[in-house]
């Protein structure tokens, strides 16, 4: 069995419901999914004139490959709603292979582990709730430490329940 590292998130229409959907076709259809963080509110990276994400670890136990791993991730992403449009530009679900067991693959559609994934907080805030121990194989440093020097600033809200809450009622009076 492989190891898998992800960071799924969303900015568009029910953030939560769309996360948790992403949640259950990955247990579906990519391995059986070991641990999830907490949802994180985070402000837009890149394109910054969009609504803010909210942003999930997970880690997974497969039976796939890599780059088949990523072709049946890009397939839940499809399915749930994700049309590429810009680069860095809002979407309903985006699921990012951070690492795969403590391979390094660099090949034209897949880079592991995912080459940005150390300077932005958004991806190892959650990922250091639940992997603060796993090894960066090319930078050999754990998720904690990279977090901890990460020169991003733009926050990482945990949300809690009444959070999520508000959140939800506020989806459904739209």
């Amino acid at each position: 069995m492989n190891t898998a590292i992800l960071l799924i998130g969303g900015n568009l229409g029910d953030r939560v419901a769309n996360l948790q959907k992403a949640v259950e076709h990955i247990a579906a259809a990519a391995g059986a999914v070991i641990k999830t963080s907490a949802l994180y509110q985070t402000a837009p990276w890149g394109a910054v004139d969009q609504p803010d994400y909210l942003n999930q670890g997970i880690e997974i136990q497969t039976s796939m490959d890599a780059l088949t791993l990523l072709h049946t991730l890009l397939d839940i992403e499809r399915r749930i709603g994700r049309i590429r449009q810009e680069k860095w530009g809002a979407r309903v679900i985006d699921i990012d292979l951070i690492f795969f067991n403590d391979e390094i693959i660099s090949l034209p559609e897949l880079k592991l582990p995912h080459p940005r994934m150390h300077l932005r907080q958004f991806v190892l805030i959650p990922l250091t709730e639940i992997v603060p121990g796993y090894q960066h194989p090319i930078l050999h440093k754990t998720v904690q430490q990279l977090q901890q020097e990460c020169p991003d600033t733009l926050p990482a809200v945990k949300l809690g329940t009444q959070s999520l809450e508000r959140e939800q009622r506020s989806k459904e009076n739209d």
